[in-house]
């Protein structure tokens, strides 16, 4: 019992950190309708970088340059995706159908591992790239034919942040997580705020509830989560915590639907639901693995 207490404290962590970072879909969303999207984005990592170096300060002593670097070019990587995916949240029409696109990154993640790094993917990747494929099909369809242009944004932030996550694989075993997380925030945001006053207009006052929604978003949705995202993936194998972190863009469209009202067609649904089974497809050898372990506790 003692044995298994750990692995499912994690996973329940791991469960939450869905949820969170569900609900910074939400905070997002309402915080963009008083900033400009790239703006809001920069502050927003920019302080969430920050709290985690100082709450990581002491992970931070020994670094080396080199392995500084490496964290600094995956935090470029990363304000890439991440300006792609707040300028599609702000012109979506419906965060649902978006967050499973964004989600498609999860199942790229092995592709882009298999042409840059020459590492054989697993056998059903082949299987769970065309299921997806169909489901996007089913998502454009579902919205007259053709993406919108929000959806076509999650879509190129998607492809963004799986080369970024096989970056942040690599760097995770040189350098401390925290180290790592703390530093890619920190220059995504960097890089944000210098990008942001070129492409929208900075506004000169930002109302209160605005501020409580940016808040919300910043240290809820990023410093928290990312603080348990880490202690929870600490608790247990990346395989399991990958299946898990599945989840999100199903609490996303839950949410989306409760607080938005938003509502999909029938062949949104579809679509959605496809791209979902791609990717529990795409990590059916860790679920196999989280069904034994289940079974044997």
């Amino acid at each position: 019992m003692s044995s298994t207490a750990p692995k499912l404290k994690a996973e329940l962590i791991l469960v939450l950190v869905t949820f969170i970072a569900a609900l910074g879909w939400i905070f997002s969303k309402e915080t963009l309708a008083g900033l400009p999207p790239i703006f809001f984005l920069g502050v927003r990592f920019l302080i969430a970088g920050l709290v985690l170096m100082f709450v990581g300060a002491r992970y931070f002593k020994g670094i080396k340059w080199g392995d500084l670097k490496g964290a600094i070019v995956v935090g470029m990587v990363m304000s890439v995706a991440m300006m792609f995916w707040v300028v599609g949240l702000d012109q979506v029409s419906n965060i649902g159908v978006g967050a499973f696109i964004n989600s498609l990154g999860v199942i790229l993640v092995p592709v882009f591992a298999k042409f840059l790094f020459k590492e054989k993917p697993p056998r059903i990747l082949w299987v769970a790239l065309p299921i997806a494929i169909v489901g996007l099909a089913c998502l454009a369809l579902g919205n007259g034919v053709s993406f919108e242009p929000a959806q076509l944004y999650f879509l190129i932030a998607a492809i963004t942040f799986a080369l970024q996550f096989n970056m942040l694989t690599r760097m995770s075993s040189k350098i401390h997580v925290l180290v790592l997380t703390a530093i890619q925030l920190f220059t995504a945001g960097l890089i944000m705020l210098f990008v942001s006053p070129t492409v929208e207009e900075i506004p000169h006052s930002v109302p209160l509830s605005i501020v409580g929604w940016f808040l919300a978003s910043t240290l809820i949705a990023t410093s928290l989560r990312f603080l348990l995202q880490t202690y929870g993936q600490s608790l247990t194998p990346a395989s399991h915590a990958a299946v898990i972190m599945n989840l999100e863009p199903v609490w996303t469209a839950v949410l989306a639907a409760m607080w938005f009202s938003e509502t999909m067609t029938g062949l949104q649904v579809i679509g959605c639901g496809l791209i979902f089974s791609a990717m529990l497809v795409s990590k059916w050898t860790p679920i196999r693995s989280l069904l034994k372990s289940k079974k044997r506790c």
